[in-house]
């Protein structure tokens, strides 16, 4: 059984968090969204959500489930082996959770409010990020672009989510291979390659093994579009995986 206490410190949004993937057996008024399941929590007020998981494993997430809020309001949730159970590969030296995301230089909120009101499409983002942080290619965000540390020769579990409200996006580290394990709470065939690529609320477990000469190399993400004479942030978002024995300037990835 999962308790999970909410309480809505806004001022004037009302709030509902969805666990995004979680299978609601028979606890389908757990699953969160507003006036579909459940009115929202009013702002200054609380609601515990109880539910039990079943017969997944795995990386999902949560996100606020009311008109765009979830382009910031969001977060992890990890499912863990039950106690003295195994993975189903090979223990990984450490995990990594990876966020990737979707920013506007303006609240979201005015954002679809102004095209609700002209008919039209709302703006697109002004960047995407990787655990909040646009990268290194924004002056803004150069001195806090997300640092993965690491040891030579070690594989490592990284928990990617693709939180960005409309864009699929792909997902790289230079010069390394990514081996996927898992998507969204169910394991898989396992598979190398050197992109991924998730759409909208989508989870991959990769793992990454740190077999390069030692050296910082960036970590990527940018949009996936296939829709002709469609407008869509064409900007990419960047963390650094920096080898704990040098510190250099960054290689390039494979986008």
């Amino acid at each position: 059984m999962v308790d999970i206490s909410s309480k809505n410190s806004s001022a004037y949004h009302f709030l509902k968090f969805l666990r995004h993937g979680i299978r609601q057996m028979r606890t389908a008024w757990a699953d969160g969204p507003e006036f579909v399941t459940q009115c929202p929590i009013r702002p200054g007020g609380s609601y515990t959500y109880r539910f039990t998981i079943q017969g997944q494993e795995g990386t999902l997430w949560w996100h606020a489930h009311s008109s765009w809020l979830r382009a910031t309001v969001y977060g992890a949730l990890i499912i863990h082996p039950k106690q003295a159970s195994l993975y189903p590969f090979t223990k990984p030296k450490g995990e990594t959770l990876i966020l990737l995301g979707e920013w506007w230089d303006a609240n979201p909120i005015d954002v679809v409010n102004e095209a609700r009101r002209t008919g039209g499409v709302p703006n697109i983002s002004d960047a995407y990020t990787i655990n909040s942080q646009p990268g290194d290619l924004y002056k803004c965000s150069s001195k806090d672009t997300d640092k993965i540390s690491v040891d030579s020769g070690e594989t490592n579990l990284f928990r990617v989510i693709n939180a960005a409200l409309n864009q699929e996006l792909f997902f790289a580290v230079a010069n390394h291979k990514l081996t996927v394990v898992g998507v969204d709470a169910s394991y898989s065939k396992p598979f190398t390659t050197s992109v991924i690529m998730l759409g909208p609320g989508q989870t991959t477990d990769v793992l990454i093994t740190t077999d390069q000469p030692p050296s910082s190399y960036y970590i990527a993400g940018r949009a996936y579009s296939s829709a002709q004479n469609a407008f869509f942030d064409n900007t990419t978002t960047t963390g650094i995986l920096e080898y704990n024995s040098i510190k250099t300037k960054p290689k390039p990835s494979v986008f």
